[in-house]
């Protein structure tokens, strides 16, 4: 079957798509966006966390076909051009990325929380990256990158 959706803000299309082909999938290996992470395939580690229609899901449980006609952000789309987002940046900055492998399901976890909680607790945060593992961590510098971000998109 083909899809067609919108990611990032680009109309796409992905031929000869298979019933059960997963989104993450369509992402990373026809459309070349590597930002998305494969690693359970279970929707348990949220490396994989993208928006469809503005709603936060793990793209590993969406089936391609599901895209069909919806608009899907990733962690790449989060960037304004170049320039990264404030969350991406303090991620960077707070020294949250670690080996990386998580860190673009963080990203896009914490910019979902950021937009519905401006202004996050700790226990805010813990609840809303909980779907979300890091093997490299103890998650200290993640919850500095969210707060730091919090307070710089709060002064803007």
């Amino acid at each position: 079957m083909k899809v067609t959706f919108t990611v990032n803000g680009q109309r796409v299309s992905a031929d000869e798509v298979w019933e059960g082909e997963s989104l993450l999938y369509i992402l990373r290996e026809r459309l070349g966006l590597y930002g998305s992470k494969n690693a359970c395939e279970q929707g348990e580690c949220g490396s994989c966390s993208v928006y469809v229609d503005g709603t936060l899901v793990c793209a590993c449980l969406v089936l391609g076909g599901q895209a069909q006609g919806r608009d899907i952000v990733t962690v790449e789309g989060i960037a304004d051009g170049h320039a990264l987002h404030p969350v991406q940046q303090a991620f960077v900055e707070a020294g949250a990325v670690q080996c990386g492998f998580c860190t673009p399901g963080l990203i896009v976890a914490a910019h979902d929380l950021l937009r519905h909680t401006p202004e996050p607790t700790t226990v805010e945060i813990r609840e809303a990256l909980a779907g979300n593992i890091c093997r490299c961590t103890g998650y200290a510098k993640i919850l500095d990158a969210v707060h730091l971000a919090a307070e710089r998109m709060a002064s803007t």
